[in-house]
Parts: structure tokens; C-alpha cells; sequence
């Protein structure tokens, strides 16, 4: 197979429509910057640094470059953005996951949780998508998206619980209002990296495909 061509970021932009971001919260506002400059497509996988760098949306709406953001492991942000078109009473989110896949996250570090020594399932936090990115950036970034689909960061609840000899990563959506009631169960296969599922690096796919397809399907 031909190797992987090295390339510096200025090389990446200039020869890519569309650039995919995949290398942590860090890089986004200076990448952002480059690639909208350069007047290309930016897609984020670390959603959660809009957050903290609300400016990167922004700018995309002043230059008219599309931000492009994939719903990643979770589904139905359709359904949540189309809910928000009329009032909505609350967002929740619920995620389990294994504790190897929380090994390391900056709340578990903060709060010093033992992990390893967990025999059975433990909420080991609830706050909002803003605390939640925050305490948990390679955990529940999913949320993050969830937040900008629906009511913001502040007003969406979400949970996290460590479950011992989980095998997926699981994700529990529920979004009520004048609609009615939504509920979403996502069971994800981890990868190679137990933080994530492949339904993430599927997404990205799609998402690539999508953007190039005149027709469009969904909210």
C-alpha cells in the first residue's frame, strides 16, 4: 500500500476542499483560522472546543466557509434540531461506558475516582454539556453536539456512569417539549481506541460523502 504523504498544515489546506480535524481541542481555533482564511470547509471531530472558542462559528458565518460538524457516536440530531424549532423542556443525556475508556479524563484525575476498583455500575458525574466537555474531553464531546443541536450547553443535563465489564460504549439521548417525547439508545463497538466507537469514524465518512451530494436527506 502507498504510505501516508507527509504534509505540512499549509500543504493540507491548499490541496483539500474540505479539511478534517482529528487531532484534539487544542488545534482548532488556529486551524479554523488557516482553513477559512484560505477559504475552505472545515470539519470538526472536536466539537467540544466550540465551546470554549465560539468565535470558530462565527467566522464561519462571516466568510460563508462551511463548519461542518458529524454527529459522531450518537444519532438524532436531526430530530433534536427540528424538536427545538417549537419550545422543548429539557435535553438529557446519559452515557455508560467502561472504566478503561475513562481512564485519564481530567474529572476522574481532579476527583481522583478509582476506577480499577469499581465492582459494579457508579455515576461518577452529572452537571451540564459545558462541565461535561470540560471534565471529560475525549468522552463526551458527543454532547457538545447534542448541546448546539438543542438548547445549548448550559441547559443540557448530562450524566456520566462507569459500568465494569461494559463491551460497548452507550449513549441514552431524551429530549421532551411541545412535540412530544424523543428518545435515542446508541450501543457503540469500541475501536482500537476505547474512548470512541466506529460508528464516529463512519460518521466522518458520511459526512464527507454528504457534502458533495446535491440531495440532501434529513433536517
Amino acid at each position: 500500500a502507498t504510505p501516508v504523504a507527509y504534509l505540512s498544515r499549509g500543504e493540507v489546506i491548499e490541496a483539500s476542499d474540505i479539511v478534517v480535524e482529528a487531532a484534539g481541542p487544542h488545534v482548532v481555533p488556529e486551524l479554523a483560522q488557516a482553513v477559512f482564511d484560505a477559504g475552505k470547509a472545515l470539519m470538526l471531530i472536536s466539537v467540544g472546543a466550540l465551546l470554549d472558542h465560539p468565535e470558530v462559528m462565527e467566522r464561519s458565518r462571516e466568510t460563508g466557509c462551511r463548519l461542518l460538524i458529524p454527529s459522531g457516536a450518537i444519532a438524532g440530531l436531526d430530530g433534536i434540531k427540528a424538536a427545538c424549532v417549537g419550545e422543548v423542556d429539557h435535553v438529557t443525556m446519559v452515557s455508560r461506558k467502561p472504566p478503561a475508556a475513562l481512564d485519564g479524563a481530567p474529572y476522574v484525575l481532579e476527583h481522583e475516582i478509582d476506577l480499577w476498583g469499581m465492582k459494579e455500575e457508579q455515576s461518577i458525574f452529572s452537571g451540564s454539556a459545558r462541565e461535561a466537555c470540560a471534565g471529560f474531553p475525549n468522552n463526551l464531546n458527543v454532547s457538545a453536539a447534542v448541546s448546539f443541536a438543542g438548547i445549548g450547553p448550559d441547559r443540557t443535563t448530562v450524566e456520566m456512569v462507569a459500568v465494569p465489564g461494559l463491551e460497548r460504549n452507550c449513549h441514552d439521548i431524551e429530549v421532551e417539549g411541545e412535540f412530544g417525547l424523543l428518545r435515542i439508545h446508541v450501543e457503540n463497538i469500541p475501536g482500537e481506541n476505547p474512548k470512541t466507537g466506529r460508528l464516529t469514524a463512519m460518521s466522518i465518512i458520511r459526512t464527507l460523502q454528504q457534502a458533495v451530494d446535491p440531495v440532501q436527506l434529513g433536517t
